[in-house]
């Protein structure tokens, strides 16, 4: 652990990271910088290395090299667990939900960690709630048999259940329908307004540049671009490359 961060300090800071698979490598010294507050994206192709890094964040794949710090502890080889306590939670790509389990049930995962009374447990479930409505008319459903844009919504609200300082999302817009989407992105505005930090991984470049700050474009598992997302919006390179314009 090292001390607690300064206020110019980012919340999460990452430095040269190397992670992959077996014998196959996938990240190559990868930076990247949350600020405290913002929403921050990753955006790239498919295959790029954007779940990875997600995974290497979370604890899911061990790093090979770099650093990674959040809030001023050192977190680089850290175990899921000790991550998650940290205040890092990840809602992963496909939204990966528990079959045969309510909504209510699948929400109530993501406190599995909290050793806060049941009321503040409930408190926050109801917040979950008032954020998305839908979920509280289907609390009872199995979780798996609603729409995909639900489905999204419950993975998120699982997430914020275990009360992050970061939530990380992977893959926000994948197979929604542009309406779906849109609600979402509402959703993720409103979150932030909170204070709560959020990292944002996509292939709907429009999308991560519209609800995002700032951004790094990764390229075969290295930045190519990073800056203001406005910026990066503007660069007739990106522009080019991911934007069809």
């Amino acid at each position: 652990m090292t001390a607690a961060m300064t206020a110019d300090e980012p919340l999460l800071r990452i430095d040269g990271l190397q992670a992959g698979y077996g014998d196959v490598q996938v990240l190559w010294g990868v930076d990247l910088t949350v600020n405290a507050g913002e929403i921050a994206c990753v955006v790239g192709s498919n295959g790029a290395g954007k779940t990875t890094l997600l995974r290497t964040i979370s604890g899911m794949v061990r790093p090979r090299a770099g650093q990674m710090q959040f809030a001023g502890q050192a977190l680089a080889g850290a175990s899921c667990e000790a991550i998650l306590r940290a205040g890092i939670a990840h809602v992963p790509e496909g939204r990966r939900l528990f079959r045969g389990m309510s909504v209510r049930d699948n929400l109530l995962l993501g406190a599995y960690l909290r050793t806060d009374l049941k009321a503040d447990q409930q408190r926050d479930l109801e917040q979950v709630y008032t954020l998305f409505p839908i979920l509280k008319e289907r609390e009872k459903q199995d979780a798996t048999t609603l729409s995909g844009g639900e489905q999204q919504m419950c993975a998120i609200g699982r997430g914020l259940m275990s009360r992050p300082t970061l939530l990380m999302i992977d893959e926000l817009s994948l197979g929604l329908a542009p309406r779906a989407v849109e609600k979402l992105s509402e959703a993720l505005l409103e979150i932030n307004r909170t204070g709560l930090s959020i990292l944002l991984v996509e292939q709907d470049v429009f999308t991560a540049f519209e609800l995002a700050r700032t951004g790094v474009v990764i390229e075969t598992g290295r930045v190519a671009f990073a800056g203001a997302s406005a910026v990066l919006a503007d660069d007739p390179r990106v522009r080019s490359a991911y934007m069809g314009v």
